[in-house]
């Protein structure tokens, strides 16, 4: 990522959502309560799994790296956003632009490794429940969590070195609110054919992959659910499953928009940015922690130590 770009621009403006001074305000405070809630939910969620022992499972092993990768991800994207709604200025440094660019790919990639893993992980509980402890071993969860990571490192850097490689001899003004890869390509002096087929193939690969197991492991646990006898039996692991199965969709829906297609801009791509960025990372502790009875314990739990503590 230290490669050096030998075209005249040394920094991007950044357009933002809107150019409307008091619309500007509303998405600052939108996007400030909103980032106060991410990190208020995913640190409790981190935190609960941590301390509290019935939730030392697989299962809750990978939610805790979902909630620190939607924590990274909205931090990546969200405090720049901050400034800008306030600021007139609006400039990213051209090494800004490229690392926020690379760092937002890096933790997308493996959110969606992860979310793959999820579902692998409900297809051994529910379809393999005698041998699920010794298929999803600790070493086994451990090995699968690293792979996630180095799977986003994998996807982000290729596309983003193809792109700053690219020359920009102006202008410089992204239509958004962040450094990505489509907005950035857009302003390059050359044609930018090579990287469009490289991202789409890029997430073509990871989405139809991620999407093949999460589809075959559900067809799976949905005729193992279905054998269930006791009606309590079924609606339980459907439960589970459903929230799973939320934030599928969430992550996906929005994603597959945007990159799996050339670089054209959509009057519809900021807004659809926001729901990965700002909602998704938001709305993922609250399904977890409505739909699961033993996150809500562990929660309710930790508050009591607090408030305990807190007294003493």
């Amino acid at each position: 990522m230290a490669v050096r770009n030998e075209s005249g621009v040394t920094e991007f403006i950044l357009l933002g959502l809107s150019s409307n001074p008091k619309l500007e305000i509303v998405f600052f405070v939108v996007f400030l309560i909103g980032y106060l809630f991410i990190i208020a939910g995913n640190v409790l969620i981190m935190a609960a799994i941590h301390t509290h022992s019935k939730l030392h499972s697989p299962m809750y092993f990978f939610l805790s790296n979902l909630s620190f990768l939607d924590l990274c991800l909205s931090t990546v994207i969200i405090p720049k956003a901050l400034v800008n709604f306030l600021s007139e200025s609006k400039a990213i440094s051209f090494q800004d632009c490229f690392a926020q660019m690379f760092c937002l790919h890096i933790f997308g990639g493996a959110e969606a490794f992860n979310i793959t893993i999820m579902a692998y992980d409900r297809y051994v509980a529910i379809c393999n429940p005698l041998r699920y402890t010794t298929i999803m071993s600790r070493r086994t969860c451990l090995h699968l969590v690293v792979s996630t990571w180095v799977g986003g490192f994998l996807h982000s850097f290729p596309q983003s070195l193809f792109a700053i490689q690219l020359p920009f001899c102006g202008p410089n003004r992204i239509n958004h609110f962040f450094c990505d890869i489509h907005p950035v390509s857009a302003l390059a002096c050359s044609s930018v054919f090579i990287n469009d087929i490289l991202v789409m193939a890029n997430s073509g690969m990871i989405a139809v992959g991620c999407f093949l197991v999460v589809f075959i492991s559900y067809i799976y646990i949905i005729f193992t659910i279905l054998k269930i006898r006791s009606a309590e039996g079924r609606c339980k692991a459907f439960s589970t499953c459903a929230s799973h199965l939320l934030v599928v969709t969430l992550f996906y829906g929005p994603c597959n928009f945007i990159y799996m297609r050339p670089s054209v801009t959509f009057s519809t791509d900021k807004m659809v940015s926001v729901f990965y960025t700002l909602f998704t990372p938001l709305l993922n502790p609250i399904i977890y922690t409505l739909r699961n009875e033993e996150v809500k314990k562990a929660m309710r739990r930790l508050r009591g130590r607090k408030a305990s503590s807190l007294v003493s």
